[in-house]
């Protein structure tokens, strides 16, 4: 990262604040940090916890993935695009589908487009185990969103520039999470709302986030599905881990929502390999060779029929791990 420049769509969501943290501690000698997001009130409080004068790498940049022109400008000099802007509540795209669509999609044809306008290197796009096997509208068009980056690198032509995707679950603490809404609905009033007792969800800490971005940054070829190894949870174990006192209300399945989630399905399974920290999806048309591949990573292909999801998972947190889970990633003084 030695003076290299980096953008980050979608800056001063969680995942972007955690990424600029980490950025400016382990790579210090970064050479510009840009924060490109639409919210002028989060920069303004993110300026704060990160001042310009502390960190003279950053820049804050107000704009929306939706407006081609202004990711163009903002790219310029750009080495690096981690791109994390989209909308993300399920239930709020289901009302919303148009908006979405013009976010998650438009908006990756955008940062596709100016990337191969300008002289970025490498975009890594984050995506979402809802993108896997989708049955609401967020989870189709971050599907979507990724066939339009592993795409992307076979239209790059003489380019050097590199399109690849990070796919995880719910990350812990992150805005909207279940974690941080089960903490604020137990001070309020006690009453923890489950909507189905039986679901399951993956778990990954803003760390873990950031690990993988990293991973992909220093090793992708192009085209590549990142798919990390993190446990799941079940939800009346983070409901008692949380409030064991507290009344576990079932109000019923919201709209678009899943029982459980899944990374890798088993039609996936024909083009995914094992990475030992990770899987990887690669492309069913690759612009590199697939042996030379398997060779440099020691990559070991899965079994077909092979899927990945939250149920199954031989990695599922307890409720003394997911305590433990808590203090060091969201409340260091929390008791249950």
């Amino acid at each position: 990262m030695k003076d290299k420049a980096v953008l980050i769509t979608g800056g001063t969501g969680s995942l972007g604040k955690a990424l600029t943290k980490h950025l400016l501690t382990q790579h210090p000698d970064i050479g510009r940090l840009v924060i490109f997001s639409r919210d002028e009130q989060k920069q303004f409080e993110m300026e704060q916890e990160f001042p310009v004068k502390k960190y003279p790498q950053l820049r804050y940049f107000i704009g929306d993935v939706r407006d081609y022109e202004r990711l163009e400008r903002a790219f310029s000099g750009i080495d690096y695009v981690i791109h994390a802007a989209a909308m993300k509540h399920v239930h709020i795209a289901e009302y919303n589908p148009d908006e979405c669509v013009k976010t998650n999609v438009g908006g990756a044809e955008n940062v596709i487009k100016a990337a191969l306008k300008t002289n970025v290197a490498h975009v890594v796009a984050l995506s979402t185990d809802k993108a896997c096997a989708p049955i609401n509208l967020y989870g189709a068009t971050k599907l979507t969103s990724d066939k339009l980056f592993v795409a992307a690198n076979n239209i790059r032509g003489k380019r050097d520039i590199k399109f690849s995707v990070v796919r995880y679950g719910n990350v812990m603490g992150s805005n909207g999470s279940v974690i941080p809404f089960f903490l604020k609905r137990k001070e309020i009033d006690n009453v923890l709302p489950i909507t189905v007792e039986s679901m399951t969800r993956f778990n990954i800490s803003l760390q873990g986030g950031f690990d993988m971005v990293m991973h992909a940054l220093q090793t992708a070829w192009g085209g590549e599905i990142f798919v990390p190894k993190i446990p799941s949870y079940r939800i009346m174990d983070v409901a008692e881990a949380i409030g064991p006192n507290c009344e576990k209300k079932v109000i019923g399945i919201r709209p678009g929502e899943k029982i459980h989630e899944e990374m890798i399905s088993a039609s996936d399974s024909f083009f995914t390999y094992d990475l030992g920290k990770y899987y990887v999806i690669i492309p069913q048309s690759t612009v590199w060779n697939l042996n030379e591949f398997v060779l440099k990573f020691n990559a070991i292909k899965v079994k077909e029929g092979f899927s990945y999801n939250s149920l199954d998972n031989e990695k599922m947190e307890n409720v003394e791990s997911l305590r433990e889970l808590i203090r060091e990633h969201i409340d260091p003084n929390f008791k249950a």
